[in-house]
């Protein structure tokens, strides 16, 4: 709970929120719960008192006197399709949130991008008005889960149409991170449109990038320790 508590503080710090505009969990698969940040509580209010547990089969609050997050339901979807999946982080981060508004998918148009992502970070459908009206959560879950097709593992981030991002990893710390890296390719990104919209960088170049950090032949830094996941296992939730 307390790796929980302080990324959800550390939203406000690394710029990627504005008031509650986000939030994040982090599951416990043996206790079959997750643990994610209640409704609408300033980040500088937060205790570990006040996080919420949810039951992970059920989407029952078994722990905690508040409401959890109202994008519970897409927490708990993900987690459900992707057991490796240990933390997820939602927020409304200005770059992100444009390109998601946009309605585009966040290109590989360079080195930084590559380093983190292998291919670029993908937009949902939008949703039809019988989805918005009823289980909003659930059902923006499920585009999400379209969207990445059964493969959570090389880009550990999705934008919802018209909405923001959703980023996970192997726990909360690393969601977070993930978070703060998919603002930084996004206002990257739009600024070298920007300037080029034609911008595209040699596919050499790109593989490379990611496969010094990534996978069998990685040899950055002193420890493997991505932020990818690498052993995802799907498993599509029945539509309700």
């Amino acid at each position: 709970m307390t790796e929980v508590l302080e990324a959800n503080k550390r939203i406000a710090s690394a710029g990627l929120a504005t008031l509650t505009w986000g939030n994040v969990s982090g599951v416990d698969r043996g206790a079959g719960v997750y643990v994610i940040k209640p409704s609408g509580v300033p980040y500088d209010q937060l205790t570990v008192e006040s996080l919420v547990t949810v039951e992970i089969e059920s989407g029952k609050v078994v722990g905690g006197t508040l409401k959890p997050s109202v994008d519970s339901e897409t927490h708990r979807l993900l987690y459900q399709a992707f057991p490796s999946i240990g933390g997820i982080t939602h927020t409304h981060s200005t770059y992100a949130v444009a390109f998601a508004q946009a309605g585009r998918e966040i290109p590989v148009l360079g080195t930084t991008h590559a380093d983190n992502f292998d291919g670029p970070i993908r937009v949902t459908r939008d949703l039809t008005p019988q989805e918005c009206e009823r289980d909003y959560e659930r059902n923006t879950g499920l585009a999400i889960l379209d969207t990445l097709d059964g493969d959570a593992d090389g880009v550990p981030a999705v934008l919802t149409a018209g909405h923001g991002p959703f980023t996970w990893g192997k726990n909360a710390t690393r969601s977070l991170e993930a978070a703060i890296v998919c603002e930084a390719v996004a206002q990257i990104a739009l600024h070298t449109l920007a300037l080029n919209p034609a911008a595209s960088p040699p596919e050499h170049l790109i593989r490379r990038h990611y496969s010094r950090k990534h996978g069998p032949d990685a040899y950055y830094g002193n420890s493997a320790d991505p932020l990818r996941n690498t052993e995802s296992k799907p498993r599509r939730p029945e539509a309700g």
